[in-house]
């Protein structure tokens, strides 16, 4: 099974810049877009509905913000759009395919890159409900792979430059400790750090943040009953889609 994950910062932008030209000639089963910046309706053009995937949408009530998107391969058993946040599930930021014994999860989490205090707020009240929603479902009997743009890093190891963003949303202590509390606590698991522990490995490249670099944002969380079944990882940076790169997950796992 491979999963690709990609935040496109708008989808038309990335598909003029051969997105679906390269991603459909990964042999990927699913692949999770966020962030298309365009609800289903205005994407007419055939690119966007490629043949041979099943295509899901979850739009942002908001025009031109957020939203996201998943393709399968096989039919799923069901499609979940939002988590029962109330406004949150307004802003188009998850959905979910179901399958027999599997649910993929395509998430955009909030940021607060612009350092207004409510934003902050809004990001971690996000958060705080996320992490009891994924403790919840971990007591059904399935596995989880939750991928997407979680707007924060786990450790320094996910920084070019640690020292100069030590202050920047997505790389504060108390984030990073979030992210650790989940994989030490609920049996997630980081799916690209058990195949890789480079501390060279980015997924997005900001321009709204002075003084950055490379930051790894961009994660397929895993339950732990998925752990054994990883078998190979990239992030693919020979083309520019976006100011993030794609994540190729590969699994030893049947649909």
């Amino acid at each position: 099974m491979r999963i690709i994950s990609f935040c496109a910062d708008g989808i038309r932008e990335a598909a003029k810049l051969g997105f679906y030209d390269w991603v459909l000639g990964q042999d990927a089963d699913i692949i999770c877009v966020q962030n298309l910046k365009a609800q289903e309706y205005d994407l007419q053009e055939d690119i966007f509905f490629p043949q041979g995937y099943n295509p899901y949408f979850f739009d942002s009530v908001a025009k031109n913000s957020n939203g996201v998107a998943i393709y399968c391969r096989e039919m799923p058993k069901a499609i979940m759009t939002g988590l029962g946040f109330m406004d949150y599930d307004m802003e188009g930021r998850y959905i979910q395919a179901d399958f027999q014994n599997i649910s993929v999860g395509c998430l955009l989490a909030p940021s607060a890159y612009n350092g207004d205090n409510a934003a902050k707020a809004h990001k971690k009240q996000f958060f705080d409900l996320f992490y009891a929603h994924l403790t919840k479902v971990r007591n059904k009997r399935r596995e989880f792979v939750i991928c997407g743009n979680w707007n924060m890093t786990h450790s320094a190891n996910d920084l070019q430059d640690p020292k100069a963003n030590h202050n920047s949303s997505g790389a504060l202590p108390e984030e990073q400790q979030w992210m650790d509390e989940l994989l030490s606590n609920t049996g997630y698991v980081d799916a690209f750090r058990e195949v890789n522990n480079d501390n060279d490995e980015f997924t997005w490249w900001p321009d709204n943040i002075p003084g950055s670099n490379g930051w790894r944002i961009d994660y397929q969380i895993v339950s732990s009953g998925l752990k054994s079944a990883i078998e190979y990882g990239a992030i693919y940076k020979k083309q520019a889609f976006s100011s993030h790169a794609p994540l190729i997950m590969d699994y030893d796992y049947e649909m």
